[in-house]
């Protein structure tokens, strides 16, 4: 099977040869980027040969610009709606929003365009044909299952554009604001998606970080009233150009998951097994036959704090009990962290390898 075949099999969960997975790293943050964990790595295997070896089977493809500068080395960077990030410290967070106060009064949205480059779509389609991954810097040559993102959700451009504590509060105490703000954003988003889906890839990677460790950060009724419904279209456009809804959801999502299901998404990433509730194998029991599953190795947990056997016995036991009957991508839970020693990153690396039957 090509990679881009194991995924989709898996997608409709049917079981494969191996589990597919990705495999991510996080860099060092000082004002530039610097590969902190993938050097570590380098020396322990005194080459860099071993990248080669590791076969991730989604390729996410580069595609909108939003303006946001990481690398000059500025202190702050102004992104398209207007919001000032500060980028010289990890994380990159937000140090003044686009809308100080809760009114659209004046505002005027980015043009789409300005997303685009000139001959976005003749770079686009060259790098899928390159199949390059970005996050190990190799070239691959198979098939693979390809993805692109429209950046920041719903719930987290609202907060990027109103600041995170100003958003949670204008969802209770500016209702009527907080609903045309979450309006403009999904059209804007759904413009940003059409032009995307005329591309030749497999799906749509949405990002919406709605929960925190114990659930939903604006509560189940208000996410059903401001998110549920405009998700529900941006899936139904995405299925409708005959491409999977892929969506990256950090946090504990179980309360949300089965309408997540019932409104059509495919696969949920990237399953973090410390919050509340949302052990991959609960989630498998009770939702595995409707849904994939894309993550699950522990990052606040296994990877940092567990010794190189215990991931390794974990990596085994999310491959056999989340594999079964399909329905699954191995994935961990975060990138892996600057901090992680040497020694844990080298057993995520090996076990993921030898799941697939790659010798590193």
């Amino acid at each position: 099977m090509t990679p881009k075949e194991r995924v989709i099999a898996q997608i409709e969960h049917k079981e494969t040869d191996f589990i597919p997975y990705t495999l991510y790293f996080e860099e060092d943050w000082d004002g530039s980027i610097k590969d902190g964990v993938l050097e570590q790595v380098n020396s322990y295997y005194g080459n860099n040969s071993w990248r080669d070896k590791i076969d991730n089977h989604i390729i996410q493809v580069p595609t909108v610009n939003f303006g946001v500068d990481y690398e000059s080395g500025k202190t702050i960077s102004t992104d398209m709606y207007g919001t000032q990030w500060r980028v010289n410290k990890r994380p990159m967070h937000v140090e003044r929003p686009a809308l100080e106060k809760p009114t659209l009064s004046g505002y005027k949205f980015p043009n789409l365009n300005a997303f685009f480059d000139e001959g976005w779509y003749e770079r686009v389609l060259q790098l899928i044909d390159e199949k390059k991954d970005y996050f190990l810097g190799a070239t691959r040559k198979e098939d693979y299952f390809l993805v692109t993102s429209i950046g920041f959700g719903l719930f987290e451009r609202s907060w990027n554009m109103r600041g995170f504590e100003n958003a949670l509060i204008d969802s209770i105490a500016n209702p009527d604001f907080y609903q045309e703000l979450i309006e403009r954003i999904f059209e804007q988003q759904m413009m940003l998606l059409d032009r995307l889906l005329t591309l030749p890839l497999d799906g749509i990677l949405l990002g919406d970080d709605f929960a925190y460790q114990n659930g939903i950060m604006i509560g189940v009724e208000r996410w059903r009233k401001y998110f549920k419904p405009y998700l529900a279209k941006m899936y139904a456009k995405i299925h409708q150009a005959g491409k999977y809804t892929l969506h990256h959801m950090c946090g504990s999502e179980a309360e949300i998951l089965p309408e997540l299901i019932e409104i059509g998404l495919d696969v949920y990433e990237s399953v973090q097994p410390e919050a509340k509730n949302n052990s991959p194998y609960r989630l498998k029991k009770m939702y595995g036959k409707n849904i994939t599953f894309w993550g699950g190795l522990g990052s606040q947990s296994t990877i940092p704090f567990g010794t190189p056997s215990e991931i390794k016995l974990e990596v085994s036991k999310l491959c056999k009990e989340m594999g079964k009957g399909g329905g699954y991508i191995l994935e961990c839970a975060k990138p892996i962290q600057p901090e992680t020693p040497t020694e844990n990153v080298v057993a995520v690396i090996e076990a993921f390898a030898e799941q697939a039957g790659i010798s590193i």
